[in-house]
């Protein structure tokens, strides 16, 4: 009997014939994201040319679990963000109409969409504390401000020039998810905005990208959640990522406009590693700590990234999905980095057409 690995763009076999019990197992592509310095992995998914190479969840989860996404849930965001600038309803360099910023004289009226994405806002902001209540990010989720998260972040002053400085903020997501609410309703009825915003994710992204397992999570104003927190299957991470390598979802549908995927994969100017709301395998500044693996994979590898390790890479270059998902302390990603890393530069690079920054 002969069982087969796709490996590398190869074909990996293994002769069985009488293989007793205490036989090697197979090598698989995903093993090394399963090795006890990457724990705690939970579920991993490699798709190459739209198939599914290798799945595997660790025991305890199957199909049937849902993920938070943490962090990549920005990624969705942007998505989100192109189609209402696809619509014109936004422009990339024009200022974010928020109300609030707007009164005679307030610095904030600057701040452009392209900014935002970009994490350069220059609004004050601390994403990580020292002590962890320290955090505006863990206030404002998590201990004061569940029941309007973006009166809180809209009402923050700026600590720099707009587009001066790079600075991580789920807050900044938040308030583009709000942004995203305010072109869609004119309602202050919790339950109206949250129903608008989920029915515009289904109809220009979920739907057309065969996503079927979303849960959209909204604060007491009805604002989702859109730096932080949605729950989709292990698979259904992987049609997300099939939409960031492409632009498509189900049988070639357009979701996202090649200008967007561009935008998105193009290097931000305060920070090389960092596109419009998601991670590129690229360099980033002295000094900032390793978001993927440069030299490790082609540099227009693209992640969208979440606290605790996960991760939706995706390659256009490999037409390669490639998802990780568990809970593993940020300071100890490291060996989960390097992972990743040895799994993606394993594989071929095959040029295939996709939008260029």
């Amino acid at each position: 009997m002969i069982k087969k690995s796709v490996i590398g763009g190869g074909v990996f076999a293994v002769l069985l014939c009488g293989m007793t019990a205490s036989a090697a197992p197979e090598p698989q592509v995903l093993d090394p994201l399963f090795r006890a310095d990457a724990s705690e992995t939970r579920a991993a998914l490699l798709i190459r040319d739209g198939k599914i190479v290798e799945k595997r969840y660790a025991p305890g989860y199957s199909d049937a679990n849902r993920f938070i996404s943490w962090s990549m849930a920005k990624s969705v965001t942007a998505v989100l963000i192109g189609e209402l600038v696809s619509d014109g309803r936004l422009q990339l360099d024009a200022p974010v109409p928020f109300a609030e910023w707007q009164t005679p004289g307030d610095p904030r009226s600057k701040i452009t969409l392209r900014q935002m994405l970009n994490m350069a806002s220059g609004l004050s902001h601390t994403e990580v504390g020292d002590p962890v209540y320290a955090s505006d990010t863990n206030q404002i989720l998590f201990v004061g401000g569940t029941q309007a998260m973006a009166k809180a972040a809209i009402a923050k002053p700026l600590e720099a020039a707009p587009g001066s400085k790079f600075e991580y903020s789920s807050m900044t997501s938040l308030l583009l998810a709000e942004l995203i609410t305010r072109q869609l309703t004119d309602s202050k009825d919790p339950r109206v905005r949250a129903q608008a915003y989920r029915r515009f994710a289904e109809e220009r992204l979920f739907r057309p990208a065969a996503i079927t397992s979303a849960v959209l999570e909204f604060d007491g104003a009805g604002t989702q959640i859109g730096g932080s927190i949605l729950y989709m299957t292990l698979e259904d991470w992987g049609r997300f990522g099939k939409v960031l390598l492409d632009g498509q979802g189900e049988a070639s549908a357009p979701i996202i406009q090649p200008a967007w995927l561009a935008f998105m994969r193009t290097p931000s100017l305060r920070d090389g590693g960092y596109g419009g709301q998601i991670w590129l395998n690229r360099t980033r500044p002295a000094g900032a700590d390793a978001a993927l693996f440069p030299g490790q994979g082609p540099a227009t590898l693209t992640s969208a990234i979440g606290h605790l390790g996960q991760y939706v890479i995706a390659s256009p270059d490999q037409a390669t999905v490639l998802v990780r998902l568990g809970k593993t302390n940020d300071p100890d990603l490291g060996p989960v980095r390097s992972a990743l890393g040895q799994i993606m530069s394993s594989i071929p690079v095959k040029k295939v057409a996709h939008a260029q920054p």
